[in-house]
Parts: C-alpha cells; sequence; structure tokens
C-alpha cells in the first residue's frame, strides 16, 4: 500500500507551506515620523528625525511627568521611526557641553532677520517664531516648524521652500534672542533678565554684562532638574561653570563671619579659637582642629562655663567614642577642650 507514504508527503508539504505563508506576512509597522510638506502641484516628505535631537534639548518639564522617545524596534534601526514614552521620574537637567557655546537654536519669540541676497525689497524682513514655535514666512507656503534649529539650518529649509526664485540666496540671522533668558539679581548693578546669544555661556561672561559689585563673593544658582549651585566668585573654575536658558542666579557678599566659638588645646595639630556651629560634636571640632597631634593620647577633659560663673569638667576617652563605643558628646558654644597627650 502507497497511500502512507503519500499522506506523509501531503502532510509535510502543507506544514511546508503554512511555514511560508506566515514567514511571508508583511509585518505591521508604523508610519516613520515625518512632515509633509506641499507646494504648488508638488508633494514631498522631509524627515524631521534629524531635528529630534535639538528639539530634545528644548524640551520642558513638569514636576508630575516627563515625555520622551523610544525606537520601535531595535531591529529597524535604518528607520527613524519613534514613540513616544512616559516616565513619571523627576526631571533631570542635561549635561552642557562646550559645544553650546558655539551655536544658538531658534525658540518660541526669538525674531529672525530673513533676506534675500538677490532680491532685496523695501519691506521689513524680520518675522517673529510664533509660540507654538512655527515661522510664517510669505514665499515658503505653509508654516515651519524651526524650533531647535540654527539660523543655518532655517536658511536651508526657505532655500528649498521658496520656489519662486531658483536658487535663492537666503540669509538667516536672530535679531533678538528672546527664548533664551536668564534672571540675575543680588550685588550687580544691572539686574534682571538678561538673554543668551549661545545655548550656553560662562557664568563670567553674563556678571560682567549685568556689572558685577567689588563686594561681591558668591552666587547661586537654580536650574530645573538640579540641585542649587554654590559658586565661589574668587575661584576661576567656579566663575566658568556654563549658564543656560532659564537660571536663575543670584549674586551675594561673603557668608557672615561667625559669632560663636570653641576653644581647644594641648596635643592637636591646630590649637586655638574655633567657629562653633549648632550641633557640633567633639569629633568634628577635632577634625576642624586638624586631628590630634601624634603624641596624643585618648584622654580629653571638655570644660564648661555653667550658670554660676564657675567652669565645670567633664573627660571622655576618643577611642572609646570613635569606636562608637561610647556617645560623642555635642558641644556647646564656649567650650574649652583639651587634648592630653599620652603617657
Amino acid at each position: 500500500m502507497k497511500i502512507l507514504p503519500l499522506a506523509t508527503s501531503l502532510l509535510a508539504l502543507f506544514v511546508t507551506a503554512s511555514g511560508q505563508v506566515k514567514t511571508n506576512q508583511a509585518v505591521p509597522q508604523d508610519p516613520p515620523a515625518t512632515r509633509a510638506r506641499v507646494l504648488k502641484n508638488e508633494s514631498k516628505t522631509v524627515s524631521i528625525a534629524s531635528t529630534g535631537q535639538s528639539l530634545q534639548a528644548h524640551a520642558k518639564f513638569n514636576n508630575t511627568d516627563a515625555v520622551g522617545t523610544r525606537p520601535v524596534s531595535p531591529g529597524n534601526s535604518s528607520k527613524e521611526n519613534t514613540v513616544p514614552v512616559r516616565s513619571t521620574a523627576a526631571p533631570v537637567a542635561p549635561a552642557i557641553s562646550a559645544a553650546s557655546t558655539q551655536i544658538y537654536r531658534v525658540g518660541p519669540l526669538d525674531v529672525l532677520d530673513i533676506q534675500l541676497v538677490e532680491n532685496p525689497t523695501r519691506q521689513s524682513t524680520l518675522y517673529t517664531v510664533l509660540e507654538n514655535g512655527s515661522l510664517e514666512y510669505p514665499l515658503a507656503g505653509p508654516p515651519i516648524n524651526v524650533v531647535g534649529l540654527t539660523a543655518t539650518e532655517i536658511a536651508g529649509l526657505l532655500r528649498q521652500r521658496i520656489k519662486i526664485f531658483e536658487n535663492p540666496r537666503v540669509v538667516v540671522n536672530v535679531r533678538d534672542f528672546a527664548s533664551h533668558m536668564v534672571t540675575i539679581s543680588g550685588l550687580v548693578a544691572s539686574p534682571g533678565k538678561k538673554a543668551l546669544r549661545r545655548e550656553a555661556v560662562p557664568l563670567y561672561a553674563l556678571l560682567t554684562e549685568s556689572m558685577v559689585l567689588p563686594e561681591a563673593a558668591r552666587a547661586t544658582i537654580n536650574r530645573v532638574g538640579r540641585a542649587q549651585m554654590l559658586i565661589d566668585l574668587k575661584d576661576p573654575n567656579h566663575v566658568a561653570t556654563l549658564i543656560t536658558a532659564g537660571d536663575v542666579i543670584k549674586v551675594s557678599g561673603p557668608p557672615p563671619a561667625p559669632t560663636e566659638f570653641f576653644f581647644i588645646g594641648g596635643a592637636i595639630n591646630s590649637p586655638g579659637q574655633k567657629p562653633y556651629h549648632l550641633g557640633l560634636t567633639l569629633t568634628q571640632a577635632i577634625l576642624a582642629s586638624g586631628g590630634t597631634a601624634a603624641n596624643a593620647g585618648d584622654r580629653i577633659k571638655i570644660s564648661r562655663l555653667g550658670n554660676n560663673g564657675r567652669l565645670s569638667s567633664q573627660e571622655h576617652n576618643l577611642r572609646r567614642v570613635q569606636l562608637g563605643r561610647a556617645v560623642d558628646p555635642v558641644l556647646q558654644k564656649g567650650d574649652r577642650i583639651e587634648v592630653f597627650p599620652a603617657n
């Protein structure tokens, strides 16, 4: 009987055919992120993925949510397809590179000076970027989203969009840098809002523009997504800190001199009068005094002036305190500490 081998062959053929059908099925994919551009009777598409990175630099975060992007599929690395990803993590300020001091990316309310070199006009060449980030230029057709682009990149887009001239020469400059503002206050002769002409500028450039006063000694910088930064204006590295749009800067004088002290002597590396602050402990006071000397022992005496005007003393074993076997005593202002040498 040849029926069984024939049935087996038909079954194998059916399985193979089924596998081919499933394998050849097209996997649905999201359409690539593009922006349509229609000029006269011609329709073109322009990928916006190339400006994605620059747009992210201008992304605004709130306190409850942040929106980013991720690739749809690692296997489709050639496509510029992205989908939104929502995150409830606290926003973190992106790192600022030194290259940011060499470029400026246009933002809402910036004023652009757009000129056709070979076709001068008596009409105004100034155009304001709308709050939604679009630029309305009459010769370029529909509005163009220009947020995150440099002036050179915008000129390149306009050259492609302007069709009434052949190979138009377009020059774009930023006239009003309204989207990149910082606020400075405190010990400066010219406080208020200042416009940045780059994505980032060194702090010293902003201080020069604001005319910092001679008594200024430090500054605090508040930036969204980052802890407050304290700047020593006498430190060249500190004043080179890069400032970016949205920063709030306050310039102040030196910290107030301490008015309360403790006193330490004996086998200590830096004896004398030391500034006191609330909560100061014995081990902290020793560290602030340069540590114990090479001949120091474990015995320490703390003397304190009582309400009756008399000193009372108490001894402590420093080694036991450091090992956690005894309480690290909290000092009071005016305490006298004596570190005894080893026997």
